[in-house]
């Protein structure tokens, strides 16, 4: 198994794509800390750490609101007090308003920018401040995923705020593995194209979705698994000399 005996944190894996990469990492023998506001998934059904733990991988959940500094170290606190380390942290919760820049409140701004960017960089300073104190593993302290988004590299239309977090997302990932990487800190990014996940709005709109199936190259669209597939390879010992990446998974969006 690619994360036998690692330890991971995933916020936002209550739901969606943060739920797919949660159950893969599980599934490849990681114990995997559960890191969302709520507990119940949007798709309805079990929750990720009742699904986890019914195929034989070990979970915990934390509530955290990833905005919240306190709660972020209260987090890593419970992570290592109850498995000793923290070897992947992959930040994946978000927010969105589906607003332009004329739309866009203050109080919108301010709510997708700290959980989209600030949570980012908390959960990323809290992280590193761990896996220093840390004995590297084949030259690793420690990963740092982050989900960031096509929408990080060109304009995501009618949504002001989350594309500028998205594109912060992506710069905050080069700094980190830069600044870090001589520490043994590796830090990349998975840039998820429309991958259909139940988050309500715009996200299924059937417009933006016939739009979206125009534009992709490959026949289908995106599912949670094909990003988790992508946060695995950077998870694991495949990835070792790759770092301050922005990992496309978009079925060629990008490349047309």
């Amino acid at each position: 198994m690619l994360l036998d005996g690692k330890i991971a944190i995933v916020t936002g894996a209550s739901s969606g794509i943060g739920r797919a990469i949660a159950l893969r990492y599980a599934a490849e023998g990681a114990s995997v800390v559960i890191a969302d506001v709520i507990e119940a998934p949007i798709e309805g059904g079990e929750t990720t750490l009742e699904l986890i733990e019914q195929a034989g991988g070990t979970a915990l959940f934390v509530r955290t609101d990833i905005s919240d500094w306190n709660a972020v170290d209260a987090l890593v606190m419970t992570t290592t007090t109850t498995f000793g380390r923290l070897d992947v942290i992959v930040n994946n919760a978000a927010t969105y308003t589906s607003t332009t820049l004329l739309e866009t409140t203050p109080e919108q701004w301010n709510k997708v920018l700290s959980v989209n960017l600030t949570g980012f960089f908390f959960c990323s300073k809290r992280a590193v401040q761990q896996m220093l104190e840390q004995e590297p593993v084949n030259d690793v302290r420690g990963r740092i995923i982050n989900i960031s988004s096509q929408h990080g590299m060109v304009a995501c239309p009618g949504d002001f705020p989350y594309s500028v977090s998205k594109g912060g997302i992506v710069q905050m990932t080069r700094q980190i593995a830069v600044d870090h990487a001589a520490q043994g800190i590796i830090c990349n990014a998975v840039a998820p194209g429309t991958i259909v996940t139940g988050k309500p709005g715009i996200a299924n709109d059937p417009d933006a979705l016939s739009y979206s199936r125009s534009r992709t190259p490959l026949p289908r669209l995106g599912r949670p698994d094909d990003v988790a597939g992508a946060a695995l390879f950077l998870a694991s010992d495949m990835s070792t000399y790759v770092t301050g990446i922005n990992l496309m998974v978009d079925g060629g969006w990008m490349a047309g």
